[in-house]
């Protein structure tokens, strides 16, 4: 039977009922390794029936970083994830708030309820979490509802959460991006998928649809994770069929490694084959040839994600979020992936003669 308390319990109080010193708890919280396992293990059951958790924001308050943003996410070298984070970082500082970052090992039910319990104080401060893969799907769909949450998502946001989430429409993007390569008299367009969230990826109900509408075949997807590895692997299947003369690539790390698979192969980027990416990351338009891409405002994206939290829950009192750039909640001023077209898209060659 949990014991009834009027107020919540603090350190000492665990210290007490657990018979030890309030700085051998503070090592147990902090994951020292200087605390005997049959100590540790008391002290966690102490701390789950006395309800009792670690009060974050209060140490953050001692060290004068109470407002604060916390960003939960899986990766940070990524360039969707870490331009993110730079939006995150530079709305954060332009309205004095701290931005810190939990990094989700993995999508294990003990790395993710980790990170939960970390932003779960109701004290503890904001967050943002970047839910584009199965760690952070995992977090948003366990946080309480009483945390003040705004996730990054994937088109369509996440079904199942009712937690605020704010999204790029990548659906419309990749569909554009589909009608540009029939346009150029493609019969159809191959796709190179990376891993989704969504019980209908975006970025191929955009392609599928594009394709549906103009009458055209619709290839198999071909699955890619988030490693160039197996998207090259991807290219390789590709570039045996000599009918595949324009391929949608799930990103752009992905159309760099299809790119390479298929000049292995003897076939030309764009006189055999036309490739267009996804993010339009920095170096993409210095590619030989330059890359015809998808331009995704993920800065702006991480920027809305605190204009929306500042908005919703006063983080600093009375937020100017024009300093941010982005009018209102941080919605209307995000700007809507666009294709740009650059050098890797082309007729195919049966077109040309």
């Amino acid at each position: 039977m949990r014991e009834q308390r009027t107020v919540p319990p603090r350190i000492r109080d665990v210290a007490a009922a657990a018979g030890v010193s309030y700085q051998t708890v503070s090592r147990v919280i902090n994951d020292s390794p200087n605390v005997r396992p049959e100590t540790r293990q008391l002290v966690v059951e102490v701390m789950e029936r006395l309800q009792y958790r670690p009060n974050r924001a209060a140490r953050a308050l001692g060290l004068g970083r109470a407002r604060a943003v916390t960003v939960v996410t899986a990766n940070t070298t990524l360039y969707g994830y870490a331009s993110l984070l730079q939006g995150v970082e530079e709305a954060g500082r332009l309205l004095g708030l701290a931005v810190g970052i939990r990094v989700v090992e993995s999508d294990s039910a003990a790395d993710v309820r980790h990170a939960v319990d970390y932003v779960s104080d109701p004290t503890a401060g904001s967050v943002v979490v970047v839910a584009f893969d199965p760690a952070g799907t995992g977090v948003l769909r366990l946080l309480p509802d009483d945390v003040p949450v705004v996730a990054a998502t994937e088109a369509g946001g996440l079904p199942g959460s009712d937690h605020r989430m704010i999204f790029l429409d990548e659906r419309q993007a990749a569909a554009d991006a589909t009608r540009h390569l029939l346009s150029l008299g493609h019969r159809t367009v191959h796709h190179v998928a990376i891993p989704s969230e969504a019980p209908f990826a975006a970025r191929q109900v955009g392609w599928r649809e594009a394709l549906a509408e103009a009458g055209a075949p619709v290839p198999d997807v071909i699955g890619a994770g988030w490693d160039s590895h197996s998207a090259y692997l991807a290219g390789q299947q590709l570039a045996t069929d000599d009918d595949v003369t324009a391929i949608l690539c799930g990103n752009d790390d992905t159309a760099l490694a299809v790119r390479r698979a298929l000049y292995e192969a003897g076939r030309d980027v764009p006189g055999d084959v036309s490739i267009v990416g996804f993010d339009d990351v920095p170096g993409a338009a210095y590619w030989t040839p330059a890359l015809t891409t998808v331009r995704m405002d993920f800065v702006a994206l991480g920027r809305a994600c605190v204009s929306a939290l500042a908005d919703e829950h006063r983080l600093t009192g009375e937020p100017d979020i024009r300093w941010l750039g982005i009018p209102g909640l941080g919605i209307p001023g995000l700007e809507a992936p666009r294709l740009i077209v650059r050098e890797s898209t082309a007729p195919p060659p049966a077109t040309r003669r």
